[in-house]
């Protein structure tokens, strides 16, 4: 190209009389197009590189838009998808060339309007159309729980459809995920493994909060040949506060809604060798009657702890079979010492007043027993055991993300007693 600089043509109109009949043009540049406000057309000054005749541009590339000649440049571009998302991008600083910086997305209909400036300083425009081929492969989410009414300790859970294990597409996933609480929160995402995230506030959620659960994928890249699809949003409304805390050590429950005591029930909790796990647990379910056996749990049958019980007003805590139930043949025990297999027992009339107060979200809480701490994964809800600061290191959005905690195996569903 020339350096030498342009000499632009100077051009000047004479004013012939006071009154310009309506068959008057304006003045004009050298290059015969009008010098007014209404920009020419500029279809014979750019080209683009997205595929013409209605052919679809691949995604995966990136748009370009090149100015013909030497008198012309391009200076602005702006490109919109029909959900109003801007393609990003970078023009050159001779007004030559226009590339997109940001990734398009696939299967939308994309909108260009483009400026330019011919030799003479005259403004042009052109605008034009596009569309661009669907993903191949689409990363789609399953929020969870189902729609309804929870507890205040209740996660957000997001299941995806594929894996995504490269740090860079789990941001983008993130970013795409949106959670909003009204009253809002303070919370964060963690990546459970390659397809799970859960989704909690640092602090639970506040009683009668209205929650909303989207994700923005939809036509998004995430990574190589990798594009969002379309999820289905959820809502979520929470209820009380309702907490119930076991004592292993004085053989009591006290629960508690909205912060006031409404109940305090002897029972009993896993005798030694079957000890009750420490921690926060959230309720998973509950079921009026439950068969418990004690091989489901590894009990040899004909053995001294062997059982197989009808168990009512079962309100499960884990996957792997820990509940707070009727547990009628112990009462003599409960509020005295511990004799079960794990499970939180108290009288049948106890039982159904607690089936009855709680529903899923709600948070059961074990202390000073000899049991291990829940798992913050795979049996259950345990998320809540792990302290704010790592909770967030499991964001792909949080830069250090070395003690993320690993996720654990998914315990297989058995109940204890």
């Amino acid at each position: 190209m020339n350096d030498t600089p342009r000499i632009r043509t100077v051009v000047s109109c004479t004013l012939l009389a006071v009154t310009v009949s309506a068959g008057t043009t304006a003045c004009s540049g050298s290059k015969g197009h009008p010098l007014s406000t209404r920009p020419y057309d500029a279809a014979q000054q750019i080209s683009f590189s997205a595929p013409a005749d209605g052919r679809k541009a691949d995604p995966d590339k990136a748009l370009e838009i090149t100015a013909k000649g030497d008198e012309s440049r391009i200076t602005d571009v702006t490109a919109v998808d029909a959900t109003g998302h801007h393609l990003a991008g970078e023009l050159t600083a001779d007004g030559l060339r226009w590339r997109s910086t940001g990734s398009l997305t696939a299967g939308a209909r994309y909108t260009v309007k483009v400026a330019t400036e011919d030799g003479d300083g005259a403004p042009g425009t052109r605008t034009f159309t596009f569309e661009t081929t669907p993903a191949k492969r689409a990363l789609t989410v399953k929020f969870g729980p189902e729609a309804g009414k929870y507890g205040v300790g209740q996660p957000i859970t997001a299941d995806l459809s594929l894996p995504v294990k490269d740090k860079a597409a789990r941001a983008v996933v993130e970013r795409a995920l949106k959670v909003r609480s009204t009253p809002s929160v303070e919370g964060s995402w963690h990546w459970v493994d390659d397809e799970k995230l859960h989704f909690r506030p640092k602090e639970y959620w506040p009683a009668g909060a209205a929650i909303s659960v989207s994700a923005n994928l939809d036509g998004v890249k995430v990574g190589d040949k990798l594009y969002g699809g379309e999820s289905k949003p959820l809502k979520l409304t929470i209820g009380d506060r309702i907490e119930a805390v076991a004592d292993a050590g004085s053989h009591y429950m006290t629960v508690r809604r909205n912060g006031e005591v409404i109940n305090t029930i002897p029972v009993t909790t896993g005798k030694p060798g079957f000890s009750t796990r420490n921690g926060i647990k959230v309720v998973l379910g509950k079921e009026y009657f439950v068969r418990m056996r004690g091989t489901s749990v590894g009990i040899a049958a004909g053995s001294s702890e062997s059982y197989d019980l009808p168990v009512y007003y079962a309100t499960r805590v884990t996957w792997s079979g820990e509940y707070v139930h009727a547990a009628p043949w112990s009462v003599g025990s409960q509020g005295v010492a511990n004799v079960s297999h794990g499970c939180v027992g108290m009288s049948t009339g106890n039982a159904a007043w607690f089936f009855e107060t709680v529903r899923p979200g709600d948070i059961v809480k074990t202390v000073n027993s000899y049991g291990d701490t829940m798992d913050t994964f795979g049996n259950g809800f345990g998320d809540w055991n792990l302290p704010w600061d790592e909770w967030r290191q499991g964001s792909a959005l949080v830069a250090d993300a070395k003690n993320r905690t690993a996720p654990t195996e998914i315990a297989r569903l058995r109940p204890s007693l």
